[in-house]
């Protein structure tokens, strides 16, 4: 299996969503944001980050990349498409997802280890946990409240397109406490939190059994991998 992860400039985690594809069994490909080539890979990773200064809005000029356009038609096409922070604000900014993202409500940037509860767990990135499943993984942003209107809130609520609440804690004033969301095929998954800081035991989150040991995350990867695997079968 061949997941790109696509480096915008500013990018920070893009090395981080490698490694955590490549801990997950896959190879992961390096993509570029100026191309119009996915080079033929089975999934797509957008990264967190500060794509171009976060000007404008965070992710908006990143969503006009020429890559987008390349990333869109995949979608439409059922590839599992997974955006992390920044790259969650790409996707709501090229309409791949509802609603918007603002402003934490506090005016701070925050990090922390978030737990959120599972509320889809029939996405291509999220089948492997349970729904109602409570994780933790690492937060870190400056712009994300989630937005949208009622009427905009109410529907994903009704479809269950809400992929992750927070839990225990808001971190940033999101609306109905949603931490992430899917469309409806299932494919695509947009979360503010980084799983790709929690796949790796030694460098997650703190746990009981040890000190960051935690790696909720790796099953976002994994999850993707056995979603190619059932399409390629």
């Amino acid at each position: 299996m061949r997941i790109g992860v696509v480096t915008f400039p500013g990018s920070l985690d893009d090395r981080d969503a490698q490694r955590a594809v490549r801990i997950a069994g896959a190879e992961p490909v390096a993509l570029w944001h100026g191309a119009h080539d996915l080079d033929g890979v089975d999934a797509v990773i957008l990264p967190g980050g500060f794509s171009y200064g976060d000007y404008l809005r965070s992710g908006a000029i990143a969503a006009l990349s020429p890559i987008m356009t390349e990333v869109k038609d995949a979608a439409a096409k059922g590839m599992p498409i997974l955006g992390i922070c920044n790259g969650f604000q790409m996707l709501v900014e090229a309409h791949l997802l509802p609603g918007g993202l603002i402003r934490n409500d506090h005016q701070h940037f925050v990090r922390r280890d978030q737990k959120l509860t599972v509320e889809n767990a029939d996405t291509a990135w999220t089948h492997e946990f349970a729904r109602g499943q409570e994780i933790i993984i690492p937060l870190k942003n400056a712009e994300g409240g989630y937005i949208a209107s009622d009427e905009t809130l109410d529907r994903i609520e009704g479809e269950g397109l809400v992929a992750f609440r927070y839990a225990g804690v808001n971190p940033n004033g999101s609306l109905r406490d949603i931490a992430g969301l899917t469309n409806p095929g299932g494919n695509v998954v947009g979360l503010m939190p980084h799983p790709e800081h929690a796949t790796e035991p030694g460098f997650g989150p703190d746990t009981s059994v040890a000190m960051r040991s935690g790696v909720d995350g790796l099953p976002f990867f994994t999850s993707a991998i056995a979603a190619i695997a059932r399409v390629a079968a």
